[in-house]
């Protein structure tokens, strides 16, 4: 079985999870519902994923006690103002079917509009209401976590930020453990990159006789980070619950939490000279434009035809920058 980890409200969260996103409709009520035979009692859902009822559907079918399983579901960035916050924990519960929800998080700060203190606050009166068992966030950095809790007096009992070798964000799972604040990891095996097949992590499998999803994420267990993987097969959801029968040195932790891209610097200080290049170029050829079209301008339309130019030298000047982003992508 997995084994649970105690939060700082006083629940209990299994230390591993499983990942629901883009598992909808009867296909992901029958995936799901595999999961939880396979051992699974944390579920990882959003109200942006669109699968919370699919979630509630398979919490349903599984025949398995309510209170053995733990629902997550999240507060979607554009909804935190209170009373929308409010009234979307509400639609996730008659989305889902269910009574409570055991988790809710705030998917993320949207710094933009800073409204998430207002959001958080939402999220502690839910609570109070018994809308929902455990509160916390995601992607939050060490600072909105602390204006959180100075302007509410409430910590997040849990964090749920990208975590894997490639980003492993050592800083932030150091300043969420001195809060008391687990940290859980969505795409803990990466992002459609080659991580799974690493040969350094591969050469560590080989020694303990494991896969390398395994290895990842053993190493996010060891360092007390709730992993979030998603699988759709019985085999991999298998795999990667089994991970709590080896332990992993602290050389192996320290490799694989060690830059494993050596082509990672490089390649970010490539697309950046490629962006000042394109910069550069862009502002000479757009000067020359500004040159060409102010003579014609005045020429031709006089005091009008300064007002034009003016309008058309602002456009063009966002010329360059629009071509630097899209080289940067």
């Amino acid at each position: 079985p997995i084994p649970d980890l105690k939060l700082n409200d006083g629940t209990q969260l299994p230390a591993i999870g499983f990942g629901t996103y883009k598992l909808n409709g009867q296909a992901g009520v029958e995936t799901i519902v595999q999961a939880m035979r396979n051992g699974y009692r944390l579920l990882d859902s959003a109200f942006n994923y669109e699968n919370e009822g699919a979630v509630g559907a398979a919490v349903r079918a599984s025949g398995l006690a309510r209170d053995t399983i733990r629902v997550t579901s999240k507060l979607p960035g554009r909804r935190h103002r209170y009373a929308e916050a409010r009234a979307t924990v509400e639609e996730s519960l008659f989305r889902t079917g269910l009574d409570h929800l055991d988790i809710y998080l705030i998917h993320w700060p949207n710094p933009k509009t800073g409204l998430y203190v207002e959001a958080w606050q939402a999220l502690v009166d839910a609570q109070k209401a018994g809308l929902i068992r455990t509160i916390g966030v995601c992607n939050f950095l060490p600072e909105h976590i602390e204006r959180i809790i100075a302007q509410t007096g409430v910590a997040p009992a849990i964090n749920q930020v990208e975590l894997h070798p490639y980003f492993p964000q050592a800083g932030q799972l150091a300043f969420d453990r001195s809060k008391g604040v687990v940290t859980q990891a969505w795409s803990p095996l990466g992002r459609a990159n080659d991580i799974i097949t690493n040969e350094t992590i591969g050469t560590i499998a080989g020694r303990h006789g494991r896969t390398i999803p395994q290895i990842i994420l053993r190493w996010q267990v060891q360092q007390g980070a709730v992993p979030l993987p998603k699988a759709t097969s019985d085999e991999r959801q298998i795999e990667n619950r089994s991970v709590f029968d080896f332990e992993l040195s602290q050389g192996d932790m320290e490799t694989i939490a060690s830059p494993l891209r050596p082509d990672h610097t490089e390649a970010i200080l490539s697309r950046f000279i490629s962006v000042v290049r394109a910069t550069v170029r862009g502002n000479f050829i757009i000067a020359g434009l500004q040159g060409a079209i102010g003579g014609i301008a005045f020429w031709s339309l006089g005091v009008n035809g300064a007002v034009l130019w003016g309008t058309i030298m602002a456009f063009l000047s966002l010329l360059p920058a629009v071509g630097a982003a899209i080289v940067w992508m």
